[in-house]
């Protein structure tokens, strides 16, 4: 499997645990020698030391660097390592973040606001630092490979009642990917994003533990394992022509999100002039009518 890569440089955000080790460990697996961040805290610093003594152990090649993926310092640090220990960077995955889940109307301000910095934040000052990199790597005649691979969630399409703060994070993130994409095009460089169902410390606890379990006997679609290779895939040349999409990934299946569509225009009744009262209440009538239900028939995904 090592030719897949060829030595490609991927680092690899919240790669300690969960989702962010499953990829980290099958880019190695595939040749990428990567480099796994998390933040400097005991628990952290141990599980990032574990995940690349299994990649090394297996013979790949693995370099921890710890620091807040959404601190500027840190995310400079991370690149200026990245580059002293393996010479370039080709494959960026934001990964890293946690839950503060509390209703819209119990939610504090640290609450909303430490979740959208990790989540929100933490992927913009990578993403900013790697497709820096690539344009001036581009412009120089240089560049030879760019991958980023941002990290979402369906909360964005369900809109997560309890996750205000997340969901919202989730939603900026790929506003900004495909912002991204549509950029970094020119150069040949692609951006997509996932949004993976998994097991992980975020949904370990809550309402949510039971359903994303491991099961007594056969396949666990929620292991976090069966994400990892979809990233490998649009990391990988095989998926150069692939970008600005949208991905939900979990057990034996990948589905591919469509352009949010918009419905015909509601032209006013009364002429080319503002609106009335009477004329929007004609005129939206037709749509919101006698079968229309509220909320479930509104732009997030109905949940049954």
């Amino acid at each position: 499997m090592a030719e897949l890569f060829d030595g490609q440089v991927a680092v690899i955000t919240g790669a300690g645990r969960g989702l962010g080790k499953e990829e980290a460990v099958d880019l190695a697996a595939h040749g990428a020698r990567v480099v796994i961040n998390e933040v400097d805290l005991p628990a952290a610093r141990e599980a990032a030391e574990e995940t690349a003594e299994q990649i090394r152990a297996d013979g790949g090649e693995a370099l921890v660097v710890l620091g807040d993926c959404a601190d500027s310092t840190d995310a400079a640090a991370l690149m200026e390592q990245t580059l002293a220990t393996f010479g370039d960077l080709n494959i960026m995955v934001n990964n890293a973040g946690f839950l503060r889940d509390k209703t819209i109307f119990g939610m504090s301000d640290e609450e909303f606001d430490s979740v959208v910095r990790v989540h929100l934040r933490g992927h913009f000052v990578n993403m900013r630092n790697a497709t820096a990199y690539w344009r001036n790597k581009a412009k120089a005649g240089e560049l030879e490979y760019g991958r980023l691979i941002s990290t979402s969630s369906e909360a964005v399409l369900y809109g997560s009642a309890g996750q205000p703060n997340y969901a919202a994070a989730k939603a900026g993130i790929i506003a900004m990917t495909m912002g991204a994409a549509q950029l970094m095009q020119r150069y040949g460089v692609s951006c997509n994003v996932i949004m993976p169902r998994a097991e992980t410390d975020m949904t370990n606890s809550g309402p949510t533990a039971d359903m994303f379990k491991a099961p007594e006997t056969g396949f666990h679609y929620f292991d976090p394992a069966n994400v990892a290779p979809l990233v490998s895939y649009l990391a990988s040349p095989n998926a150069s022509h692939i970008s600005g999409e949208v991905f939900i990934v979990w057990g034996d299946e990948v589905s591919v999100l469509e352009r949010p569509k918009v419905l015909p225009a509601h032209k006013n009744p009364e002429g080319a002039q503002t609106w009335s009262q009477a004329g929007l209440h004609k005129s939206l009538s037709t749509h919101f009518d006698q079968d229309y239900r509220s909320v479930r028939d509104g732009f997030s995904m109905p949940i049954d």
